[in-house]
């Protein structure tokens, strides 16, 4: 095991600079590294690591939510309030509903399965999101019209609307009774609980900081526990009661920047440590869980669907953007920056496979192939556009 994490240390860096050098994102270097040194490729990775990926793979990405919430600003907030709102949930529900009509057309699949296939594949990733957008934010780019922020927002919300609607199928495909309008309103519902626990848990947080004097780096872990805890709740009342716990995690830093600003600034700058270790693990684990062979089985129709889903997600893009200040470069930069597919698609991919549905198999390939078609294209895209096609506001004052 200390060997898999010296050699993921150790190549993740190497291959992430030499990204950097030819002025592509890191995480490619790194998602690469996963592949190459994964039980699909060299399988150098120690069976003890595979084994909690998952778990290693949410604490990376708690790091990078609180980190994203420590840095959003009210003022920034209020100015993208409707247009995010509509980013999460209409781009996603027309990707959703076109590769459902795809998968019927294309593959022969029943309404059922399309739609687990359907929702599984809609979800934006925030693992390649969220880092992304906080380096625009770091660097003062697009950030007077809140574009960074914008997508950060929007982003976060999309994830529990397409895992509930995919959670719905499935529970339709294995025959149980649902109630449509329940799982409909489980999504504000999830929403409204994640937001209010986030900021629950962040005003107990600065009770304590306040009483107690405690050292900034014991702050950070304490805030990276709590988040830990709160995705927990969201797993033990899976089914129970509805949680956006990233969401609500991504609050608490937000909270914390409301109410203490310069606690806020020195915890991003412990987060940013942090993330510099959690970042490793993130993507190359999730390069780990990469199947090529399995991917490239899907075929051309595969890729063909996945296109289809990423114009009509395009689409709703421009749909959601629509009566903003945003000028045509700034929306061309968040339709790019609304098509990165991996956490989901590595979480819940093979969730059908292990559920007995038919076509399962297919299922988790294009899941597979749509993490290897978008991630590195979408993320190379956010960063070209991002330094292209944003303004450069560091020299505007607010």
């Amino acid at each position: 095991m200390a060997l898999s994490l010296a050699l993921i240390i150790l190549f993740a860096l190497l291959f992430g600079r030499f990204f950097n050098k030819i002025k592509l994102p890191a995480l490619l270097g790194m998602l690469f590294i996963g592949i190459l040194l994964g039980p699909y490729g060299l399988d150098l990775i120690s069976q003890d690591i595979l084994n909690i990926s998952s778990d290693l793979r949410m604490i990376a990405l708690i790091v990078i939510l609180i980190r994203a919430g420590l840095g959003i600003e009210k003022e920034t907030l209020k100015k993208v309030g409707i247009p995010a709102i509509k980013l999460s949930f209409v781009p996603g529900l027309l990707e959703g509903t076109a590769v459902i009509a795809a998968a019927i057309y294309f593959l022969k699949f029943e309404f059922i399965e399309a739609g687990i296939l359907a929702f599984i594949i809609a979800a934006v990733s925030p693992a390649v999101v969220v880092p992304q957008m906080l380096s625009l934010i770091d660097r003062k780019k697009g950030t007077k019209k809140g574009v960074p922020t914008l997508i950060l927002t929007g982003a976060s919300v999309d994830d529990v609307v397409a895992i509930t609607i995919f959670s719905a199928f499935l529970s339709i495909y294995g025959g149980e009774q649902i109630n449509i309008l329940k799982q409909v309103l489980n999504i504000p519902i999830a929403i409204i609980l994640g937001i209010i626990l986030g900021t629950g848990i962040a005003f107990l947080l600065l009770y304590v900081f306040n009483k107690y004097h405690i050292r900034d780096t014991k702050k950070a872990l304490l805030i990276l526990s709590f988040g830990i805890l709160m995705n927990s709740i969201e797993h033990l009342l899976n089914g129970i009661i509805p949680i956006a716990t990233l969401l609500g995690i991504m609050v608490i830093g937000f909270v914390i920047q409301e109410r203490y600003s310069e606690l806020a600034k020195r915890l991003s700058s412990k987060f940013n440590k942090i993330w510099v270790f959690a970042e490793l693990m993130l993507f190359v684990l999730i390069g780990a869980e990469v199947n090529v062979n399995l991917a490239f089985e899907s075929g051309s129709i595969g890729l063909i669907i996945i296109i289809i889903g990423l114009s009509f997600r395009s689409i709703g893009v421009l749909i959601s953007l629509s009566g903003t200040h945003l000028n045509l470069k700034e929306r061309g930069f968040c339709v790019l920056a609304y098509t990165p597919k991996a956490t989901v698609q590595a979480a819940i991919g093979a969730i059908p496979l292990a559920a007995g549905v038919a076509s399962g198999e297919l299922i988790l390939a294009l899941a597979v192939l749509s993490i290897i078609v978008t991630a590195p294209l979408g993320a190379a895209a956010i960063k070209i556009a991002g330094n292209h096609w944003l303004t450069d506001d560091s020299s505007v004052k607010n």
